[in-house]
Parts: C-alpha cells; structure tokens; sequence
C-alpha cells in the first residue's frame, strides 16, 4: 500500500486562508444547490451530552456531497458556560473522506467553519426569502454564530440599521463594537428583545437560553419581515408560525426530529409539518421551488445547521489553502 497522507488546517491555517465573504457564501450555496438537486446524502444529527451538570453536548454531522466527491463528519461541541473559561461556545473538528474507499482525506478545525457556514446559510436564506430592499437588521445573541450572521448579511443587503442584543451587557457592547470596526459602519448595542426587533426587515433569534422561554414575541415582527430562528432552545411564541405566508427549513429529516431547536414545539404540536412546510432551502437555491414572491409575504426560515455546509465549506478552504501552500499533511498510513 502506497502511503496515505492527511491535510490538516488548524485554526491558525484557516485563518492565515482570508476567506472572502463572497467565497463563503459561493461555497455553501454550492452544497445547498446539490442538496436541492438530490445529490447528497444527509444523516440526521446524533447528540452527546456526558452529564448534565456540564450544560453542554455534542452533535456529531454526517453527510456527502457528490459534486464534491466528498463525505465528511463534524463534531462539535457546545457548551454555554464556556465564557466562564475564557473559550468559545463551540469547538468542532470535521473529518473528509474520499467517499469510495473511506481513505481519510483531511481533519480541519470547524470551529470558525461552524460559525462561518451558519451566517452563510442565514444569509442565503435571507438572499432568497427577505425583501430585496431590506434596510434594518435585528439579531439577538451574540454567540460566536452571531458574528457571521451580520457579517455576510450586510455583505448581500448593506443595511441602514443594525441593532443587535445579548442577555450580558459586557457581551452585547463588545459584538457591536467589533462589528462596527469591521464594517465600517454603526452597529447599535440594545437593552432588550422589543427595542430590538421591532420595525426590523429581517430578525435573526441566535439566543442561548438554559430552558425555552418565549422572550419574542410574535406581535412584534414586522408584517413582511423575514424572521430566522435557530436557537438551540425555543425563544419565540406558539404563535409565530400562525402569521407566516411561507416556512422554510434547512432540512425537513434534520427538523422533524431530535431533542433541541427552536420550534421542536411547532412541530411537536403540527404547526409546522409536511403539510404546512413550503421548501427546504437547496430546493428554493436549486431553482425548483420559489423564494419571496412579493414584499407582502412574512416568512419564516428556521435552519438547524447540515453537515453538507460544513464539507463544502471545508472542500473549499482546502482548495485554496493547497492552492496558497498553507497548512500541513500528516501521514496516515
């Protein structure tokens, strides 16, 4: 057997790649489209949560891409107290494979690849499903997701306002602050959930709440705004599904079921099902199903993160960094 090397881009790698906003965006529109296309294969998430006490878990992803001839399986940990410690919510590695032999390809940090993946598909979401002239940007929580989220929605709609909230005042002034030396432009810091979201064109709920708790509410959404979800425990009302024209998901196997997400509720009472669903989002980035029709239409995109995000993601940092000569090969076998 000839030797098996492995590419390995650690976080210092990864970074030292200066992905463009634009690159990300391309690349995990590029897996939506396939997932769109019937072209990948998508595992449901599994969780791991060691103890309790902990106040995290892991999910573990899987998932192929067949225009990227790649598998690939992410894992990641997340943990809510980890600013106690000085670290980052989530820390995750992803692992691609050539998907005909199994032959491990290469072991990536995810933890940036999570967060950038994550802004990127609520900014496709909001590329297909917001209002073209949307204006002003409501997100609440300030989780390492959150920085992308912004960052690559203001990369497709350079908003007028940008509001954004988080339960610890020292979390929230730090985000706006860094988010507004980066791009260019105010990024306003407020006290609470309805300061926040009313008025707003799109609103984003990235919260990190113990247990669910409906702290938004529905009468404050804006009739036509584009409302994003995707907390890991419910923030938002029974209701909010009741004033929607359209609701559409990531992945409807990844939504149905599980024990976390923000409208575990919604589906559990069939406010949101098969029935009540109009797409998933590949379909509507695949040209199969339509997106926003008209600016009159409130619509809601709840997306639970896929694995294939993670690998197109993954697939093109590794083009680029071979490309650039950056990271390092490991031998395998």
């Amino acid at each position: 057997m000839k030797p098996i090397y492995i590419d390995y881009l650690n976080a210092l790698d990864i970074d030292a790649l200066a992905m463009t906003d634009g690159e990300i965006i391309a690349a995990v529109e590029a897996g939506l489209v396939a997932q769109g296309n019937g072209q990948t294969v998508i595992e449901p998430r599994v969780h791991l949560e060691p103890d309790p006490s902990f106040h995290g878990h892991f999910n573990v992803l899987r998932g192929y891409v067949a225009p990227l001839d790649t598998a690939g399986v992410k894992i990641v940990g997340d943990y809510v107290d980890n600013y106690l410690h000085g670290l980052p919510s989530e820390f995750g590695i992803l692992n691609l494979f050539d998907p005909r032999t199994g032959t491990p390809r290469a072991i990536l940090d995810a933890t940036v690849i999570t967060d950038m993946r994550t802004g990127a598909v609520t900014a496709i979401g909001a590329k297909h499903l917001a209002r073209k002239n949307s204006k002003v940007l409501a997100h609440i929580g300030a989780r390492g997701t959150a920085y992308w989220n912004v960052r690559l929605l203001d990369h497709l709609f350079d908003f007028d306002e940008i509001r954004v909230h988080s339960r610890r005042p020292e979390s929230r002034d730090s985000f706006a602050a860094k988010l507004s030396a980066d791009l260019g432009k105010k990024v306003t810091a407020v006290v609470d959930w309805k300061s926040c979201i009313e008025g707003a064109d799109i609103v984003v709920e990235a919260s990190r709440l113990p247990e669910p708790q409906p702290l938004l509410k529905t009468e404050w959404i804006k009739p036509g705004a584009l409302v994003v979800p995707y907390g890991t425990m419910s923030a938002v009302e029974l209701s909010l599904t009741d004033i929607m024209q359209k609701m559409v998901v990531d992945d409807w196997g990844q939504c149905k079921g599980g024990k976390f997400g923000s409208l575990r509720a919604h589906v559990e009472t069939g406010r949101l099902s098969e029935k009540t669903l109009h797409a998933e989002l590949g379909q509507i980035a695949a040209g199969l199903k339509a997106g926003r029709e008209n600016d009159d239409e409130t619509i809601l995109f709840w997306h639970r993160g896929l694995s294939l995000s993670d690998i197109a993601l993954g697939k093109a940092m590794l083009a680029k960094a071979q490309a650039q000569g950056i990271g390092q090969r490991l031998r395998f076998a």
